[in-house]
């Protein structure tokens, strides 16, 4: 996902730390060094700020496990987004929501780091039943050989291409289901995504 719900929620719980360094010591030193050691932004509205940026936060991990289907992130920032919100809610203890929002950056740096994998960032991949398939391919043309990149379309296969050089019209071969099989760089987004032909 473009927004990175993840990350938002993340660092904004972060920055609701560091923006109330009266409950929160461990950080109380960066609005120290500005005069501002005592300051409470939020108030008596800090916990329902971190539930808010918890539930962001677990959203970006759902939405994430839904293309690149590990669920370590999830399992890791729902049992952190827990410690938070059970020590709020029955024990308050530092320690433990201190806990809860390191596990959320670990779960959210693991999110990262699987998503860089499997390329899901990539601006001309696109995620089609949980696989991250590729849209774009190089056509090269049997007859003259010029080259072109195209972009695949991802709701039909492409039966014919008419180069734009000779004007020779590409038919896919014998066992292939499109020409970007036949005479692309890349397969198409149907037998990427392990499917059978169009």
């Amino acid at each position: 996902m473009k927004l990175q719900l993840d990350r938002i929620g993340t660092i904004g719980i972060f920055i609701a730390a560091l923006a109330t360094p009266c409950c929160f010591p461990l950080f109380a030193f960066v609005l120290s060094a500005f005069g501002l050691g005592s300051a409470e932004l939020f108030g008596g509205w800090t916990e329902y700020v971190f539930e808010g940026l918890i539930l962001i936060s677990l959203i970006g991990f759902f939405i994430a496990y839904r293309q690149h289907k590990n669920i370590f992130p999830l399992l890791i920032g729902l049992a952190s987004g827990g410690l938070i919100v059970y020590a709020y809610n029955f024990n308050f203890d530092s320690k433990t929501i201190y806990a809860g929002m390191f596990g959320l950056l670990l779960a959210t740096g693991l999110n990262y780091y699987i998503n860089r994998r499997h390329k899901i960032a990539c601006a001309t991949c696109t995620v089609i039943d949980g696989k991250t398939v590729e849209l774009q391919s190089i056509i090269t043309c049997p007859n003259c050989g010029h080259k072109k990149k195209e972009t695949m379309p991802t709701d039909a296969c492409q039966f014919f291409y008419e180069c734009e050089k000779c004007k020779t019209v590409l038919k896919p071969k014998q066992g292939d289901c499109c020409v970007y099989c036949s005479y692309g760089t890349v397969k198409c987004p149907s037998i990427q995504g392990g499917e059978k032909c169009c």
